[in-house]
């Protein structure tokens, strides 16, 4: 049994799959909305960056510590010693604006 046809011409291969997509279109439940990032609050993020900092820091200084005798005077240990010297406390006191009328 055929289907009947719903106009005077039989449709073209692509006027059917025109039409069978419409369909899907309106069956289709709306897409879900995007997941949103939650950031944390800038505050937060400068004091985890810093403390990031200064764990490498300390890093470097144990690999500076644990250098073979043949590498102190090389240019990794200069830049070893470069890292180590660095001062990370300021970048831990710095007082951080709240922004909104909140300082």
């Amino acid at each position: 049994m055929s289907r009947p046809r719903i106009g005077a011409a039989p449709m073209s291969s692509a006027e059917r799959q025109a039409r069978r997509r419409a369909r899907l279109r309106q069956q289709r439940p709306a897409s879900p909305a995007a997941p949103t990032r939650h950031l944390a609050s800038r505050p937060a993020r400068w004091a985890a960056a810093v403390a990031t900092l200064v764990r490498l820091q300390q890093e470097y200084g144990d690999w500076l510590d644990n250098l073979p005798p043949n590498l102190e005077n090389s240019a990794l240990a200069d830049k070893l010693q470069t890292i180590v010297e660095l001062d990370l406390e300021e970048l831990q006191a710095v007082d951080l604006p709240r922004g909104y009328g909140r300082d």
